[in-house]
């Protein structure tokens, strides 16, 4: 997945990656130089191939740990790994004052919340089905940017939301959903709901302005996000009663270790190093990868609502990023 624990991204750039340089001339200190071009893509392909194999992951994570512990296992993993990262590199370093708002939205929203949402509705949706919905959020962003960022809402920014709702429509079609099922609609409307904070997340990061880099707070939004989550998590599921073994364990490792940190920290110098519009319409072969191998590894149905469904959604949000590119 997007990783739910990628950064929101400011304007122009993809929403999991922040191009903390696009609004700041110079490197903050300890900032490592951007990578070669060859070594960026080759990173770019690992975060898309580690991303989207993940939505199968973690759909079996959930049915092992309950859905908003798993969540607290792998914010904690990802926070502790991007530490030791930061402390290692000499590049950790508190929140400046200035960036306690975006640590505490991003964490929160972004973080615990859509992580949160997205595995409860991994319980009653399929995994690519949710990959897909999931990467609606750029759609959300534009209303939203018009509304409080005095964005323009050009014409193909346009076309691309209706393209994506057209898309979304499609997926929500009695073809494609059963309307009967209380825990299918539930699971969906999860979904959106954590599209759309995500992409609250977007709109304050589009407007805020950076100190310190994304990696270096990176896992200070994931630890503000734990207490929250955890409490949650505490209320809703109760002690987590977990049956350990080497698989579930792997499961936390990939999904903390990888999936959050590694990816986090490869996304951010993917973003430093190849132009915005590359790296974003590249990230929206996630969904393509997790539709592809949950229905691989989990012998999910591609049926053809989906598959129309899924190229809408992904036909909009490429328009609206170019169009985002063109604007800057």
């Amino acid at each position: 997945m997007r990783n739910p624990a990628a950064i929101a991204a400011p304007k122009g750039v993809s929403p999991e990656l922040p191009d903390h340089d696009a609004g700041r001339p110079t490197r903050a200190p300890g900032e490592a130089r951007p990578v070669t071009a060859r070594t960026a893509f080759l990173l770019l392909a690992m975060v898309v191939v580690l991303w989207g194999i993940n939505w199968p992951i973690m759909k079996v994570g959930v049915a092992a740990i309950p859905p908003l512990w798993f969540g607290v296992l792998r914010l904690a993993i990802g926070a502790l790994v991007l530490f030791l990262v930061l402390i290692a590199t000499g590049r950790f370093t508190a929140p400046a004052r200035g960036d306690l708002s975006i640590v505490a939205s991003v964490g929160l929203l972004q973080m615990a919340g859509f992580l949160g949402l997205v595995n409860v509705a991994l319980l009653h949706v399929g995994a690519g089905r949710s990959a897909v919905l999931a990467y609606t959020t750029p759609l959300w962003v534009v209303p939203g940017a018009a509304l409080f960022l005095g964005e323009r809402a050009t014409a193909p920014k346009l076309v691309g939301v209706a393209l994506g709702l057209a898309g979304i429509a499609m997926l929500f079609s009695p073809a494609a959903v059963d309307w009967s099922s209380g825990e299918a609609m539930l699971g969906n409307a999860l979904l959106m709901i954590a599209a759309v904070l995500w992409a609250i997340a977007i709109l304050h990061v589009r407007g805020h302005r950076w100190r310190l880099t994304p990696l270096q707070l990176a896992p200070w939004q994931l630890l503000i996000g734990l207490p929250l989550l955890a409490a949650i998590a505490l209320w809703v599921e109760g002690v987590p009663r977990i049956q350990w073994s080497g698989a579930v364990i792997a499961i936390l490792v990939y999904n903390g270790a990888l999936a959050t940190a590694l990816c986090y920290w490869a996304a951010v110098t993917v973003t430093r190093a190849l132009p915005a519009v590359t790296t974003s319409l590249s990230l929206l072969c996630v969904p393509v990868v997790g539709l592809l191998s949950s229905a691989l590894s989990l012998g999910e149905p591609l049926e053809p609502p989906l598959l129309l469904g899924c190229g809408l959604i992904l036909a909009g949000a490429a328009l609206v990023n170019l169009a985002d590119q063109r604007r800057l």
